[in-house]
């Protein structure tokens, strides 16, 4: 993920101050010139991480220990809360239209992922209830329309094009034309970029907002192009005026100080991030708090329960509820769990939403709910009978001898299997008693209330 390194830096420069009783000058200088390196060595514009570090330093000196917080967590709080507002403050939401039809123009160099952009941002909107209609108005780039097409046959959602000979100008007019009178309430614009900033491409893109007057100007940038980003940034705001940004593979190992730079030194907010390649959930609104939080290794599991109640199944979920609150936990139960978490994207995804996984992340690194060991998980569970299922204790020599050849592993990786399910169900029963006085019983991690 971007700021993983960054994260880790962060997180070391605190560790010297715990078990600290109150925080010194010299104790907050040492930690925060670890900070200032991180943040260089991150990318971050030189004179934003020097306001940062002033900002800081001036509200941490002398600080007391806020009630139980210890000393490191007292700056982590500080170093969060400026993070915070330096990413943005409060999250920017898409500027749509009261009534209508909204014009949204994906704007930025090529390369940057204006186009896939365009169809996840299509797909996103589409699930919130609209209507987009997609519209290819860069005809310079080879294939850029069949690519668009293409992705608007896998998200079901319509593509407008024309000649590759038309002026874009006029193909996003007609667009407009064609938006209202197929009912459509989003329009989405995919322009053309070049590798490089020129005159050309800018009045092209001036004319083009001159004539179907967008409600939203959005820049796409490559988060993994650093310092790039942001003059580019500049270089599309002095010019065409953009009302926000989307930043594109942010689930890359970017430095990540494009993220934390551009909203201070452009003055117009991330409203977008790009984190997978997958169109389904790969772009997501941007929550300056949130990714604070996973910088820190703080968590983000607002982020987590939302995608849980979009990717779960309310009724399976209230039946594996009853089933548990029963005390009935089988391999079946474990298969389904371990299918509906694949919904939720990469282990790796789900480990940075979830408070201190960073201090345990190096050693779960291999595991991927995507990945072989997943699969060869899935393999023993079908290899069981409906009885083995149910009832784990009758594994015998025999029965895993059988299991492991019916599922391509060795034994050893059925007995391993074995026991981490056994460990997993008594965890059910310890959490059964600890919540059987609650009201509204058991309820599964992050499911729909």
């Amino acid at each position: 993920m971007a700021f993983e390194s960054l994260g880790e830096k962060l997180q070391q420069a605190f560790a010297d101050l715990r078990g600290k009783g109150k925080l010194s000058e010299s104790d907050i200088d040492a930690a925060l010139r670890e900070v200032r390196r991180a943040l260089l060595e991150a990318d971050v514009h030189f004179k934003v991480a020097k306001d940062f570090i002033a900002s800081v330093r001036e509200k941490a000196m002398g600080e007391e220990v806020f009630g139980s917080l210890k000393p490191d967590q007292t700056v982590i709080k500080i170093v969060r809360d400026e993070l915070t507002e330096l990413l943005g403050g409060t999250g920017s939401k898409l500027m749509m239209a009261p009534h209508g039809l909204t014009v949204i123009m994906l704007v930025g160099l090529q390369g940057a992922g204006k186009t896939t952009t365009a169809g996840k941002l299509a797909l996103m909107l589409k699930k919130k209830g609209k209507q987009p209609l997609l519209a290819a108005c860069d005809v310079y780039r080879p294939a850029a329309i069949k690519q668009l097409q293409v992705l608007g046959e896998q998200i079901d959602v319509p593509v407008f094009r024309m000649d590759e000979q038309v002026d874009p100008v006029r193909i996003a007019r007609y667009a407009v034309d064609a938006a209202k009178s197929y009912g459509k309430d989003v329009l989405i614009l995919d322009t053309a970029g070049r590798l490089h900033i020129d005159e050309a491409l800018m009045q092209e893109l001036k004319n083009i907002k001159s004539e179907v007057k967008p409600h939203e100007i959005l820049l796409v940038l490559d988060s993994m192009t650093g310092q790039d980003a942001v003059t580019t940034a500049q270089a599309f705001d002095e010019a065409l005026g953009i009302d926000g940004t989307v930043l594109t593979k942010m689930d890359g190992d970017a430095r990540g100080g494009a993220a934390l730079s551009i909203k201070t030194v452009t003055g117009k907010p991330i409203k977008l991030i790009g984190v997978s390649e997958k169109l389904a959930d790969g772009l997501e609104e941007f929550h300056p708090d949130r990714m604070a939080g996973r910088i820190l290794d703080l968590g983000d599991l607002a982020t987590l329960i939302e995608k849980a109640q979009r990717e779960f199944d309310e009724d399976e979920a209230k039946r594996m509820q009853e089933q548990l609150a029963a005390g009935d936990f089988t391999f079946d139960d474990f298969l389904r769990q371990l299918q509906q978490l694949r919904k939720l994207g990469s282990f790796q995804s789900i480990l940075g939403m979830l408070p201190g996984m960073g201090k345990i992340k190096d050693q779960l690194k291999d595991v991927d709910l995507d990945g072989s060991e997943i699969k060869r998980v899935e393999a023993m569970i079908r290899a069981m009978t409906p009885q083995e299922r149910r009832d784990p204790g009758i594994l015998n020599g025999s029965r895993r001898k059988r299991i492991a050849l019916g599922s391509g592993t060795k034994v050893q990786d059925v007995n391993r299997l074995t026991k981490q399910f056994m460990e997993m169900r008594k965890m059910m029963k310890r959490m059964k008693r600890l919540d059987k006085n609650k009201k509204g019983g058991l309820r599964l991690p992050f499911l729909p209330k």
